[in-house]
């Protein structure tokens, strides 16, 4: 048998290893997931996790420190025998890519097992607005950036994908941005050969903010993605909540203004007509054709074809009054909005991500004062309203939450189940 790589390496088949070899690699999974979450631990500290004996543990760790898989982490503090030996997974053990593919950009890393950037974050100032062959892009890049860090696809655990839009997560279809009649995954899975999840973007906000950000450790948390859209994402009860079909979380298209703004949904005075980055931008060209008067004119060289969301912000930052203004009126029909999802989940935390968070002493306040006027002021009092602290690289990381997620905690093929843990190749 060749150690715990057999779970991870799709070209092997697990379908006839004994009972023996699935109990002890099963037992390696649960060593490796506890040490991905909670390193440095003890032995003590596995036994109990596992309820299995010392020696069995001891037995299985040394396994994993031959195959390379954990490393030594020192002798840990006393609490009153003989300090105990520590360990955690090896950094370079195995790695995951994170995408973030938005309309007007793309984010991409590797990370190691600690959760760690191997090199610089890539951001490419071009996405699905501007890509016909989006799959073929996506591959290239990813090749070069493997390439680029000298690391062999065999070990990357998976490719975690941030993906805007309605995706259907009882068939993986996409069905606003690449809406083939195949699940991306799958097309994508076929150029490079490494095991794709799929995530909602703003789901995998939350995936990122419940890891890693202001959610950790919070039990039902609203993470709100506002940029040139607005989306949600639903931490309830501390599961990300994903609905029936993965639809749950289209807040910027709930109705705000009867006989508003045609929406690009199709529906009339959506949220998004009102608040959102896009209809920011084109109200800020719209004033300024007109001849109100802001610091975005010089930043654009009077361009206005050139303004767009980021120096909407910036101008904001220098205290400039018309954009203060604007950003002022998409917080006051934001706050309203949350009203009601404050009626409806009683959250605890309300997270506002997304590329106008960059904003927050701008957006936040005109949020409360809004939820002040029509949130019932007893369930209001329990809802704290926090920028994230992740910012634009929320759902890059949440990616990465996601894809480990699936590697550690999901089970896909039913013939698979019965031999050992398994990874679905194309389904997130």
């Amino acid at each position: 048998m060749n150690g715990i790589n057999l779970l991870f390496d799709q070209s092997v088949s697990l379908s006839k290893i004994s009972q023996s070899q699935y109990k002890k690699l099963q037992l390696k999974v649960i060593l490796l997931r506890e040490l991905y979450y909670n390193a440095p631990m003890s032995i003590h500290d596995l036994t109990q996790v596992t309820r299995m004996s010392t020696p069995t543990i001891t037995r299985a760790l040394d396994e994993l420190m031959a195959e390379g898989l954990i490393i030594d982490h020192g002798i840990g503090e006393s609490t009153g025998g003989r300090p105990p030996w520590m360990c955690g997974m090896n950094p370079a053990s195995w790695y995951v890519m994170g995408i973030d593919l938005e309309r007007a950009y793309i984010k991409m890393a590797l990370f190691d097992m600690q959760n760690n950037p191997v090199g610089e974050i890539q951001e490419l100032n071009e996405g699905l607005d501007d890509i016909d062959d989006i799959i073929g892009f996506i591959a290239s890049k990813a090749e070069g950036l493997l390439s680029a860090n000298n690391i062999e696809k065999k070990k990357v655990l998976g490719i975690g994908l941030s993906l805007p839009g309605l995706i259907d997560i009882r068939t993986g279809l996409s069905y606003t941005y690449l809406n083939f009649d195949r699940p991306p995954a799958e097309l994508l899975y076929q150029r490079i050969g490494i095991p794709i999840f799929i995530e909602q973007d703003t789901r995998c906000m939350a995936w990122g903010e419940q890891a890693f950000g202001l959610a950790k450790n919070h039990q039902n948390v609203l993470c709100l993605n506002v940029g040139s859209g607005i989306g949600l994402s639903l931490i309830l009860n501390g599961k990300i909540f994903s609905g029936h079909s993965g639809y749950a979380g289209e807040f910027g298209h709930i109705q705000l203004v009867p006989n508003g703004r045609l929406c690009h949904c199709g529906k009339i005075g959506c949220i998004e007509t009102v608040a959102s980055g896009k209809i920011i931008v084109s109200r800020a060209r719209e004033e300024l054709s007109a001849g109100a008067d802001s610091l975005i004119q010089q930043l654009v060289g009077n361009n206005l074809k050139k303004v767009n969301l980021k120096t909407i912000l910036k101008a904001a930052e220098m205290n400039d009054q018309f954009a203060v203004h604007l950003l002022s009126d998409a917080g006051d029909a934001l706050g309203k909005g949350i009203s009601t999802l404050i009626h409806l989940f009683d959250p605890e935390l309300i997270i506002i991500g997304g590329e106008m968070s960059k904003a927050a002493n701008v957006l936040i306040p005109p949020i409360e004062r809004n939820l002040n006027i029509y949130a019932i002021s007893r369930i209001r009092r329990d809802a704290r309203i926090v920028a994230s602290v992740l910012g634009d690289n929320a759902k890059l990381l949440g990616t990465l939450a996601m894809t480990m997620h699936h590697v550690f905690y999901e089970q896909h093929d039913n013939e698979l189940q019965k031999a050992t843990i398994s990874l679905n190749p194309v389904q997130a």
